[in-house]
């Protein structure tokens, strides 16, 4: 029989044809709601993601909406702007706002820098991002975010029901603390966790830009909030112990090596 390369041609070209568009369906598949490690690439060697998280920040999807935090190389990024630099020196406009991160380098090395919640329109796609230093000068920049892994799938999955954790707190003055080890809750893989404050003075907890209310009655604040095992979290907690409220930025990390069932 004669080999008809015109046909075999063609039946590599439709096949190429049929992965490609496969590919494209799937990269236009809404993402699930959930929190995922992503790469945050950038193109400057002065403005990107601190070294001790190799690069990677936590993109959380909730309704539609992608927000990712990445902790910076220092504190000398004071504001982000998502846009041009031009834009963000005109009145009203609304920068980006720096929390105190703690990241911990692979050779046991701690440190405090700044870091931010930024908002992200669409995967693999480049967008602007202005940034604006301790001088008071802004710069443009394009930043994009790829390479996304379920935080779900990176941990050591743990039973259902109610476990001990300790947990670490930084940011804020540093004079408040956290009740450790803390009461975990987990039911069919989400886990809670039972966050109890040094002091009676606070009115609420924002998670992912959720409110949560405290679940006390009387001694200290004390609140239900979902967590991420391993991870620096970045949460805001409001404190009516100075004459008026304010919103205080603060880090959470659970450590799940530290796990022990609640009853032992």
């Amino acid at each position: 029989m004669k080999f008809n390369y015109g046909k075999f041609i063609f039946l590599i070209i439709s096949s190429l044809v049929l992965l490609i568009a496969g590919t494209c369906f799937a990269a236009d598949e809404p993402l699930e709601d959930g929190i995922y490690s992503a790469l945050f690439n950038t193109d400057s060697s002065m403005f990107k993601v601190c070294e001790a998280n190799e690069g990677r920040g936590i993109l959380t999807v909730k309704d539609g909406k992608m927000i990712i935090h990445v902790s910076l190389s220092s504190k000398n990024i004071v504001n982000l702007f998502p846009g041009m630099a031009a834009d963000a020196k005109l009145e009203g406009a609304v920068l980006l706002e720096p929390t105190t991160d703690e990241v911990v380098y692979s050779d046991g090395y701690k440190d405090t820098v700044y870091g931010f919640d930024i908002p992200v329109e669409a995967l693999g796609e480049e967008f602007d991002l202005a940034i604006i230093g301790k001088k008071g000068k802004w710069y443009d920049h394009k930043v994009s975010v790829s390479d996304l892994i379920r935080i779900e799938d990176e941990k050591t999955s743990v039973e259902d029901g109610t476990w001990l954790c300790d947990v670490t707190l930084s940011g804020g003055s540093g004079k408040a603390t956290v009740e450790t080890p803390a009461l975990l809750t987990v039911t069919d893989g989400a886990v809670t966790a039972k966050v109890t404050w040094s002091s009676p003075n606070y009115e609420y907890m924002l998670v992912n830009d959720v409110k949560y209310e405290p679940v006390q009655t009387d001694g200290n604040s004390a609140f239900e909030i979902p967590v991420v095992l391993d991870t620096e979290m970045a949460v805001s907690a409001s404190t009516v112990a100075m004459s008026r409220p304010h919103l205080i930025d603060y880090t959470l990390c659970f450590d799940s090596s530290t796990l022990q069932p609640a009853g032992e």
